[in-house]
């Protein structure tokens, strides 16, 4: 067990978890962890529109600085962004501070090595090692502390990256496009790629306040994008989260298509181009029984891993896959990113509407989900799943469902809750059986 990092860097309430101090000794710690060489160190820092970003950014512009690391600066920037500019900048360590489709009130801390990719779990717990560490022992010396600047071209660079993954004649001329930025990172930089790819755009949750990121908009809130693609009769309706690593599109009958969908329909195009570098696709235990039974009929594998696009990122590395994600709407393409990018998922599902011309309710319903149910048990201490009651009521759910369904047991990685999920053909006994294994876990938490 990790001490300060969870599933996606670290993450918590604002002046309750990340605190200045923390921030400060993150930013001394990580920056001691990638100093490899005698040269100037480098780290970008981006963030999304939470009013607690700006104390963040300054506590660990000190920590860095403090250790002879300077810092480039990006202000709000999608966290794909922020892992693509670590790169191409030729920077040690990118920073991108930003709780994701959480509340105004939480933020958080990830952190993306020279490669843009994030961090392994070995690295993490050296960070941890040394935040907890004499770090006053290991400051630089008056004349070698690092300087903060601000980089004003960054958005510029990003926009014109995004399109670039589109092919070369590629546009999106003659498309209604309404865009939901959660008033979060990516406000300026979707609505502006979208436009000058020929999209008519409309765009929606484009004025953050520091507050209202993710408040009633966004991937976790799609309904104000659904009422605005209907009313506008748009063809399509795109929302993004806080950091825009995240997408979910609406089609033009203001549909929720989710990241299994969306994954479905960039699969069998990729297929068909031969551009899968593996056949198949690589997901999580949470994507739906009908999403792997779509992929078995094109002659693809469903490969699934632990929640956490962390882990799919790393089968696709270990294994050579160049597609993967989760039903949330994490998407990688890892010819164009080194970690989830919401704005490019959208294009790439846009194109493939573009060149079939087709509407998007056609094109993004690939299969029929099964039904899935997905239940918390909360509970205080101990470990539930270990009580014989508990073992005994998962046996006797995975017999029920038998090889047409699948039965999904596991504890959260960032709260105490048991999440229970089971889906298959039959949604009563699914239901009965999500609710018998709820049951039992309640009784032994208690």
């Amino acid at each position: 067990m990790r001490k300060y990092f969870g599933t996606d860097g670290v993450r918590g309430r604002a002046n309750g978890v990340i605190t200045p101090e923390l921030a400060l000794r993150i930013g001394q710690a990580a920056g001691l962890a990638f100093q490899r060489g005698d040269y100037r160190h480098r780290v970008v820092i981006g963030k999304d529109t939470r009013l607690s970003g700006y104390m963040i950014e300054t506590a660990l512009i000190a920590g860095f600085t403090s250790v002879g690391m300077d810092v480039l600066q990006l202000g709000p920037m999608p966290t794909p962004a922020v892992a693509m500019l670590t790169r191409s900048m030729r920077c040690d360590l990118g920073v991108m501070i930003s709780a994701s489709h959480n509340p105004y009130e939480d933020n958080g801390i990830k952190l993306f090595g020279p490669d843009g990719f994030k961090l392994s779990d070995d690295t993490e717990r050296e960070i941890e090692r040394l935040i907890d560490s004499d770090l006053a022992t290991r400051l630089a010396a008056s004349d070698r502390l690092g300087r903060a600047k601000r980089i004003e071209s960054v958005h510029a660079r990003y926009i014109e990256f995004a399109k670039r993954t589109l092919p070369r004649q590629a546009d999106l001329e003659g498309m209604r496009v309404v865009v939901d930025c959660a008033n979060g990172a990516a406000y300026k930089v979707a609505p502006e790629t979208l436009w000058e790819l020929g999209a008519e755009v409309i765009a929606i949750g484009v004025d953050p306040d520091g507050f209202n990121i993710n408040h009633k908009v966004g991937s976790t809130a799609p309904e104000a994008l659904t009422q605005k693609v209907r009313e506008l009769r748009a063809d399509i309706g795109i929302a993004l989260d806080g950091d825009a690593d995240r997408v979910l599109i609406v089609d033009e009958k203001g549909r929720a298509v989710d990241g299994d969908q969306l994954m479905a329909v960039v699969a069998r195009s990729w297929a068909e181009d031969g551009r899968l570098a593996q056949p198949g696709v690589v997901a999580t235990v949470m994507s739906n029984l009908g999403f792997e039974r779509f992929l078995g009929g094109l002659g693809l594998d469903l490969v699934r891993t632990a929640v956490g696009d962390r882990y799919v990122l790393e089968h696709m590395r270990q294994h050579g896959f160049n597609l993967g994600g989760e039903q949330s709407g994490h998407i990688i393409m890892s010819d164009y990113t080194t970690t989830g990018d919401g704005l490019i998922a959208a294009l790439q599902v846009l194109s493939v509407v573009k060149q079939l011309d087709k509407p998007v309710s056609e094109v993004c319903h690939c299969f029929d989900p099964l039904p899935q149910i997905l239940k918390n048990v909360r509970y205080r201490s101990g470990q539930p799943l270990q009580a014989d009651s508990v073992v005994t009521a998962i046996e006797s759910a995975r017999t029920r469902l038998g090889a047409t369904g699948r039965l999904v047991i596991r504890p959260s990685g960032t709260e105490p809750v048991i999440r229970v999920m089971a889906e298959g053909d039959d949604r009563d006994l699914v239901n009965r059986i999500v609710d018998d294994v709820v049951e039992a876990v309640s009784k032994a938490a208690a």
